[in-house]
């Protein structure tokens, strides 16, 4: 193929690029949905620089629903022309979003007009809510920022929310974790729609990670105390003080004056864990503390949080954060030694 051949089929590409669209909705969170942008436009480039016959690209552009029309309007778009189908749609995340509040039932029917006609739906963070309200994740996992996960389930019980992923990809239904997670989702659809050679060089170009993460790196543990159940709360502002200890679940039914077996179902029925999950959560709670702001070795650690077996507080830290104690220290560790004293000869 020739030069003038090259040209002429990447200038057919750029014609009709991939359109992203990104949905404007009240309480967006505007620093996502400018961020995104930078993203596609920046892969774009890199895409382009290459000069090859499969560049491929990104057309951004972002939806709001005009309240005088009641109609979706393109408000920004950074090729301008006829629109094509999109090939994805993202829901952005919002830092001022009532989980209880009603969405726009406008926005709603606009996000499933959108996926019957092929597009890739995208939620981040909060948007799971106005995703869960269009009745597509029914029956589906989804993920969302730690923080609403409880409330998005109890909202939506027909969806199986999973917030320890970061990134839950279901085909034609993609939903990202927290705040921040719009990083991850644009590294995503570049993936998908441009190529993971491009992918990897826009993570690169904005000194991101670009390989797979878990929320529950960074998700804190935050007990249910609004249940009602007066008897198990008690219980648990007991476990928060003496959590090093090892109490047994009888011991525990007692302070409660319950029997076992109430005492467990009513325990599991209030907090969503077991008496022994939820004090090996506080456990690793209070280790992961200890990890970021000191240098205590992670013996002394395991043992002050009430493990005598350091194997076996590995092994739990493990599982509930998705990394081992030292690896989690120096991925979000603080804290720094002491530089060691060198006398002067």
């Amino acid at each position: 193929m020739g030069k003038t051949d090259r040209v002429r089929g990447k200038t057919d590409r750029e014609a009709k690029p991939a359109e992203i669209g990104v949905l404007i909705y009240p309480g967006v969170q505007v620093s996502a949905v400018g961020g995104l942008t930078d993203l596609f436009v920046t892969a774009n480039r890199m895409s382009l620089e290459r000069c090859t016959a499969s560049s491929r690209t990104l057309r951004i552009t972002h939806w709001k629903l005009q309240c005088s029309s009641a109609q979706m309007e393109c408000v920004y778009d950074t090729h301008g022309g006829e629109h094509e189908a999109l090939v994805a749609l993202i829901l952005p995340p919002s830092l001022d979003f009532d989980p209880d509040r009603d969405c726009d039932a406008h926005d709603e029917q606009w996000i499933r007009e959108q996926h019957l006609q092929g597009t890739v739906v995208c939620s981040i963070c909060a948007g799971a809510f106005l995703l869960g309200g269009t009745g597509l994740l029914k029956g589906r996992s989804a993920t969302t920022h730690w923080i609403h996960a409880a409330n998005l389930a109890e909202r939506f019980p027909d969806v199986r929310v999973d917030s320890d992923k970061l990134i839950i990809d279901d085909g034609d239904i993609i939903t990202a974790g927290g705040v921040m997670a719009w990083v991850d989702l644009g590294l995503h659809l570049i993936n998908r729609w441009i190529s993971p050679a491009i992918m990897m060089a826009t993570a690169r170009f904005f000194l991101v990670d670009a390989a797979g993460r878990e929320q529950r790196i960074y998700a804190a543990f935050a007990p249910r105390l609004h249940h009602g159940d007066e008897t198990v709360l008690q219980v648990q502002h007991w476990l928060q003080v003496h959590y090093a200890t090892n109490p047994t679940v009888a011991a525990l039914a007692a302070r409660a004056k319950l029997g076992e077996r109430t005492f467990l179902r009513r325990f599991r029925h209030a907090t969503g864990l077991t008496p022994t999950e939820y004090l090996q959560h506080l456990r690793v709670e209070k280790a992961r503390e200890a990890l970021e702001l000191s240098m205590q070795a992670i013996s002394e650690i395991a043992w002050m949080v009430g493990y005598q077996d350091e194997g076996a507080f590995r092994k739990v830290f493990r599982r509930i954060t998705g990394l081992a104690p030292g690896d989690y220290r120096r991925r979000l560790g603080i804290a720094v030694e002491a530089p060691s004293f060198q006398p002067h000869s």
